[in-house]
């Protein structure tokens, strides 16, 4: 099905080109016919003239055959093979007949009177007029159609800009001078982008501002900590601060997948590197004792190390939050990541949890949405099943 406008606008301008070629071309064959009636119409006259002429003058009017662009054929060798040609299946020869032989139209009259084999000279005339016409509205409808084509190309560059736009890149511009409408969709696009990217601006540096003004804190919370004289709270302290310090870290790595201002670094890691770099993220004492690891097919990945160990971190940290007995398991085989819990069944489909803020008894139900958004980065897919009053995701 054609659903391009340009495709449709090509259809219509051939469809018109060839209505004018073949309007053309009847226009020629009528005057063709027309011209042949002339002919047949001069020719019948001609013989008629002449039989009338010599039974009173018994001769041939040779003036009235010049006046006419009409000669004899008095060449012996021609005479034959004319008659030849004017010789019927019974080997008698025509009384009358007309004949295009060599491009040039040649009378025979036979009667009881005279025999002659007639040249008509008249040629055709050139349909001058016509060529000019349809030449003419030839040229007008391809220099319409390129016209129009043209008026495209601002829509090409446009396209192109949308899809760099789609694809995080703000410093675009679309503006216009022109008064169409293709433009005015284009100015109002360039608007449009120039919101975006003030209000993208703008939540950046709120972001980064609170950010900033929250590390000061922390920082100062760890020097206090270290003049604990209690070791334990000491520990305990420098824990719950370091902990503060990666949410930070983590909400900087949100705020630039939210807003496609990062740059991926791709490479090859073993998953059961992933896994272990991701445990380590979650800062919990004894992760034995809640993690059940089982690797029976290690594999690698292409991935970008930072933002794939935040996301089986954050399935990890969801799984041991919704955990009845607070213990997970994790799976590695065939290529497939797998996070068990022991834990009530989903109460809405997958898709609802990739919303942000999702709502969320123990958290800002940010967690999968942050899964989500790197695993597209990545072109991976999140499964999910409940089998045996079991919760599995899976990282396929």
């Amino acid at each position: 099905m054609i659903t391009s406008l340009r495709s449709k606008i090509r259809i219509v301008f051939s469809l018109t080109l060839i209505l004018l070629a073949a309007l053309f071309v009847f226009a020629i064959k009528y005057d063709q016919h027309k011209i042949e009636e002339r002919n047949i119409a001069q020719e019948h006259a001609i013989s008629h003239y002449l039989y009338t002429y010599f039974l009173k003058h018994g001769s041939i009017d040779e003036a009235y055959l010049d006046a006419q662009n009409v000669s004899l054929i008095t060449d012996k060798g021609r005479l034959v093979k004319m008659r030849r040609l004017f010789t019927d299946k019974e080997g008698k020869l025509k009384h009358y007949d007309v004949m295009n032989v060599h491009l040039k139209r040649i009378i025979i009259i036979n009667n009881d009177r005279f025999q002659l084999i007639l040249e008509n000279k008249n040629k055709n005339p050139f349909p001058l007029k016509r060529v000019l016409i349809f030449s003419t509205v030839f040229i007008l409808i391809v220099l319409l159609y390129m016209w129009i084509m043209k008026s495209f190309k601002p829509l090409s560059e446009l396209k192109q800009k949308i899809k760099t736009f789609s694809k995080g890149n703000l410093d675009i511009d679309c503006k216009s001078d022109k008064k169409d409408e293709i433009a005015e969709v284009a100015n109002e696009f360039d608007h449009s982008v120039t919101m975006i990217r003030e209000l993208l601006h703008s939540r950046q540096l709120f972001l980064r501002a609170i950010m900033h003004e929250l590390k000061t804190p922390i920082a100062k919370g760890r020097l206090v900590s270290e003049m604990l004289d209690d070791e334990r709270n000491k520990a305990r302290m420098h824990t719950i601060f370091e902990r503060l310090n990666l949410l930070i870290d983590e909400f900087a790595k949100i705020e630039k997948i939210t807003s496609k201002n990062f740059d991926l670094t791709i490479k090859p890691y073993k998953m059961s590197d992933l896994l272990e770099a991701s445990i380590d993220m979650l800062m919990i004492d004894s992760p034995k004792h809640l993690i059940d690891t089982k690797i029976i097919h290690d594999y690698t990945v292409n991935v970008d190390f930072e933002l794939f160990t935040l996301v089986i971190k954050n399935l990890l940290d969801n799984a041991i939050k919704y955990s009845i007995d607070k213990k997970i398991e994790v799976v590695l085989d065939n290529h497939i990541l797998q996070i068990i819990n022991s834990a009530k069944p989903l109460t809405e489909p997958l898709e609802n949890y990739f919303k942000p803020f999702h709502t969320s008894k123990k958290g800002l139900g940010l967690g999968l949405y942050i899964v989500k958004s790197i695993l597209d980065i990545h072109k991976k897919e999140l499964g999910y099943i409940h089998k045996n009053k079991k919760n599995i995701f899976t990282i396929v």
